[in-house]
């Protein structure tokens, strides 16, 4: 079994209030960055074969203390790369609030594209192509993969066979890790949303 370490970026000014997207320039913050030094100490002694990035600057931030700290260097997999929040970029989520169509896209977003965005069924699909590829190159290993909310919960609800319209009953906070393991036939999750690199035996 490949066991693949799921986390999610640390904070930045603004998480939890608007729609950050793909926009260059979102930094980690003070609190983003002992978000970043607390999972390289969290991961420590566990053994990493790789790690692999979104290319935004916040994940590759997340990323870097547990790589510098394995000796790995960060390998960038723009397929990881955040939802592609179109004309909502930038705005606040009280500011779309009253808007009908995002109302519907968080009750149908298996069918509802963000304005000239994206549909969370191809996030699924992008993200999870990169999981079995990297099942491929290391059959027997452990990879982190530091990426985005929407992205970890589209790969969480495939291994769960649950559908793309049940994403917000998965919570996947700043700097949390989900683990799962999968092989050539089968996915597994064994943990989600925790704050441990290794699942309760």
């Amino acid at each position: 079994m490949t066991r693949v370490l799921l986390i999610r970026h640390g904070r930045f000014d603004g998480v939890g209030q608007k729609h950050a997207g793909r926009a260059p320039g979102t930094h980690l913050n003070a609190d983003g960055r002992g978000d970043a030094q607390r999972l390289a100490a969290m991961l420590h002694s566990v053994r990493l074969d790789a790690i692999v990035s979104s290319p935004l600057e916040r994940t590759i931030e997340t990323a870097q203390p547990v790589a510098a700290d394995h000796g790995l260097t960060i390998e960038v997999e723009p397929s990881l790369v955040e939802f592609d929040t179109g004309a909502w970029t930038g705005r606040t989520f009280a500011d779309l609030d009253g808007d009908p169509l995002w109302r519907r896209f968080n009750t149908v977003r298996s069918l509802t594209p963000a304005p000239a965005g994206e549909l969370m069924l191809a996030i699924q699909h992008r993200a999870v192509d990169v999981l079995f590829a990297l099942r491929r190159r290391f059959p027997a290993g452990t990879v982190a993969v530091v990426s985005h909310g929407d992205v970890i919960r589209g790969v969480l609800l495939y291994a769960l066979g649950m559908p793309i319209d049940f994403h917000h009953r998965l919570d996947i906070s700043p700097a949390r890790v989900s683990i799962i393991e999968l092989d050539e036939d089968s996915i597994r999750v064994l943990q989600v949303n925790g704050d441990s690199a290794l699942p309760p035996a």
